[in-house]
């Protein structure tokens, strides 16, 4: 990897959510998700920008305000629950193309639904990602699940199924969880995508790193979520 070569902070915070109305307003230690994940991509020295993506004024203005160099206001149709990733930084690219400002070559993606990071985990993200990236499409952290999902179920016509083909017999599934393979999920941590890629119509494409976090999974989907990282943060403390 070229010394030369760029890294831009992208957070997507978009002002609608089923789960909790205004998730990303929600407060931490006095400070918004917006904030957090703001404050953390400031923190990364490689960093030349740090973009949020919005399409409110509100969230843009927060972002601002707490050292956000890039607004991006994003259309309402590209904020919608079943928007993709791929579609909000499309998008993006399109913005600077008009404005005739030159992307970098990487986005670090930071969402504001994962607030608490620790800024040596993500530099020695980014470190890992630079060793690597050439065999790559993409990168993401995740983290070990505590059940593997390989035992996981889904509901059939009304009978139990396992997530693997369209298999009934449950009895294969029903052993320790020590016989089945290790499942991580995706956390929202630190993702890094490569431009080209992007204009190419792909986000992570078909050659995915996994950096493996054994940080606190700080993710909030939900109310009892935010709750429960409430309660960890003052345990902490």
């Amino acid at each position: 990897m070229d010394k030369n070569d760029k890294f831009w902070a992208f957070i997507p915070a978009r002002s609608r959510s089923k789960s909790i109305k205004n998730k990303n307003l929600l407060k931490l230690r006095n400070k918004s998700l917006i904030a957090h994940a703001v404050i953390s991509a400031l923190s990364l020295k490689i960093i030349q920008k740090v973009v949020v993506s919005s399409d409110s004024k509100k969230y843009l203005n927060i972002a601002a305000k707490y050292g956000c160099n890039l607004m991006h206001k994003r259309p309402k149709k590209f904020a919608k629950d079943y928007t993709t990733d791929l579609e909000v930084f499309r998008d993006f690219l399109n913005f600077l193309k008009k404005e005739k400002i030159n992307p970098p070559d990487y986005f670090i993606h930071l969402r504001p639904t994962t607030p608490i990071r620790d800024t040596k985990i993500l530099q020695k993200g980014v470190n890992f990602f630079i060793k690597k990236n050439k065999n790559y499409t993409s990168m993401r952290s995740v983290s070990l699940m505590s059940n593997t999902s390989y035992k996981t179920m889904r509901i059939i016509k009304g009978k139990l199924c396992s997530i693997i083909n369209n298999d009934f017999n449950l009895d294969k599934y029903n052993g320790p969880r020590d016989l089945f393979p290790e499942t991580f999920l995706p956390n929202g941590y630190i993702d890094i995508v490569k431009t080209s890629n992007i204009k190419e119509n792909i986000f992570h494409g078909k050659k995915v790193l996994p950096y493996i976090i054994y940080d606190f999974n700080s993710d909030i989907d939900s109310i009892e979520d935010y709750e429960y990282v409430k309660f960890k943060l003052k345990k902490k403390r």
